[in-house]
């Protein structure tokens, strides 16, 4: 089946025919210098676009499975989750379901969390906290300065991030936040196809993680870590996904990393414009994000916007969790241009229109 549709999705999202070009080619053996090679060359560049000098480690998986590596591998006993969506809900599972104790501190949904969500309130026995940079569900990001300053004034936790629909669109400042953890994929602002899964680990956590028992295996950072010292996948990688973030991390040095950000800067002021004139947001001002905007229904059927979006040639994502009824949501992320935003906004209007 051909599909001709623009993403304008939360992910994954529109790949552009170069990227797709750029994954063209042969197979290789992953045990070879050549992909030695490729996956130190990745490597470098992940590090030199997040300015970061942790170690850094590859998985064939989608960014759910460094989350739930992360706390199998530095976690023994308890963990602090903070949420205000979705998906700090579901890093809080993956603890519980591993078998962790987890301290549950919330805000409530289409609000930031903020430092006096946690400042005084950690138990004294959490080994690590979680949140979400960008929580994708409500279109929040969540001021990450003043909750790693919250948490650092009363414990020395590792602090592990979700930064799946923030890294390579927004600064997140990895290394003046001393964080722990970074995990991401590729299928969201990196702009490729996913199946590839990314963890920034601290030398803090992997000192940790060796003392951890039980770590399992395929998402063991502990031996990762023992195959990435020898520039080796731990299994078998997706090759051509290697190609394809190669060369998007070449893209992004070559436009400027803040260039970058300064584009979906500009693209979510655009869309948050069109939505506050017509529906209306979700999520608070002032920490809206920057790659996904939560919009209003406001009694409009989505169902019937969506199919007629869909009959010229434009998607978009549906509201997601307690708020799906009652929401929807525009990605503007990865290699979008505001003339791309432009084109989805008059289409919009188009459509409702139509509906009118």
């Amino acid at each position: 089946m051909q599909l001709s549709r623009r993403l304008f999705t939360v992910g994954p999202v529109e790949v552009f025919p170069d990227t797709l070009d750029s994954m063209n080619r042969p197979m290789m053996v992953h045990r070879g210098k050549d992909y030695q090679d490729l996956q130190h060359g990745v490597v470098e560049k992940i590090r030199k676009v997040l300015d970061v000098d942790t170690e850094v480690f590859l998985a064939p998986a989608s960014a759910s499975g460094f989350l739930e590596g992360c706390v199998r591998s530095a976690v023994e006993n308890k963990m602090a989750g903070l949420s205000n969506g979705s998906f700090g809900d579901r890093w809080q599972l993956i603890g519980q379901e591993n078998g962790k104790k987890v301290q549950k501190i919330s805000a409530e949904w289409g609000k930031a969390l903020r430092k006096e969500h946690v400042a005084g309130k950690l138990e004294k026995d959490v080994e690590a906290v979680t949140v979400v940079s960008n929580e994708s569900s409500t279109g929040i990001l969540n001021p990450l300065s003043e909750i790693v300053e919250g948490i650092r004034e009363q414990s020395e936790a590792l602090i592990m991030v979700d930064g799946v629909t923030s890294v390579g669109a927004v600064d997140l400042k990895p290394r003046k936040l001393d964080l722990d953890a970074l995990v991401f994929g590729s299928q969201k602002a990196l702009a490729l196809p996913p199946g590839l899964a990314v963890v920034c680990a601290s030398h803090r956590l992997m000192e940790k993680a060796a003392k951890v028992k039980y770590r399992g295996y395929y998402l063991d950072l502990m031996q990762y870590k023992r195959l990435s010292d020898k520039d080796l996948p731990l299994t078998t990688p997706p090759v051509s996904l290697m190609y394809g973030l190669d060369y998007q991390l070449d893209k992004i040095l070559r436009e400027g990393v803040q260039n970058r950000y300064d584009r979906h800067q500009r693209m979510a002021d655009m869309v948050r414009e069109w939505a506050s004139k017509r529906l209306g947001l979700y999520a608070e001002e002032g920490y809206r994000s920057n790659t996904i905007s939560v919009v209003r229904l406001n009694g409009m059927d989505f169902k019937e916007f969506d199919k007629r979006l869909r009959q010229k040639g434009f998607e978009i994502s549906p509201g997601y969790g307690s708020i799906k009824d009652e929401t929807f949501r525009v990605g503007h992320m990865g290699d979008l241009s505001e003339k791309d935003i432009q084109d989805l906004l008059n289409v919009m209007d188009e459509v409702m229109e139509e509906m009118a």
